[in-house]
């Protein structure tokens, strides 16, 4: 279920969001629909989500991406809960109010990112963790890059 839940969230159900609305818009800016559909999907909701599960069972973090069995650990995960539930709220508004779409694709792009850059570093990752790695890498580039490209414009 966590599989499915993060590629779908980062990757698949972008993906045919932006094909929906290119179909459904004609000649659609094809970078602003991806910015917008990535940053609902891939950062919004799955910032919002993860969020919630982790500030209301920090556990199954600690233990499952960080291998950490401390309740000490517990209380950092409930912080870092915050952040996503932060990050993850403002960027699920951004269908409705496009003015946040650039600067959460490159607030979360740069979020995930490093996240995604510091699992790197793990050579001793769980499963769960690279799959977390792989997804947090992809937003990372797709936000900052779509942030970039609109703001040059």
């Amino acid at each position: 279920m966590y599989y499915a839940m993060v590629w779908g969230l980062m990757l698949v159900i972008p993906a045919l969001s932006v094909i929906i609305e290119a179909a459904r818009t004609g000649a659609p800016d094809l970078i602003w629909l991806v910015a917008k559909w990535f940053v609902f999907w891939g950062i919004g909701i799955r910032l919002l989500t993860a969020g919630a599960k982790q500030v209301a069972q920090p556990s199954f973090t600690a233990r499952t991406i960080f291998r950490m069995d401390s309740p000490d650990a517990e209380k950092l995960v409930t912080e870092i809960g915050f952040g996503n539930v932060a990050i993850g709220l403002v960027s699920a508004l951004s269908p409705a109010f496009p003015a946040f779409v650039i600067p959460m694709a490159l607030t979360g792009g740069l979020f995930l990112g490093l996240a995604g850059i510091k699992h790197i570093g793990n050579s001793a990752r769980t499963g769960e963790e690279s799959a977390a790695m792989l997804t947090d890498l992809i937003i990372g580039v797709v936000g900052i890059s779509s942030a970039i490209v609109l703001l040059v414009r």
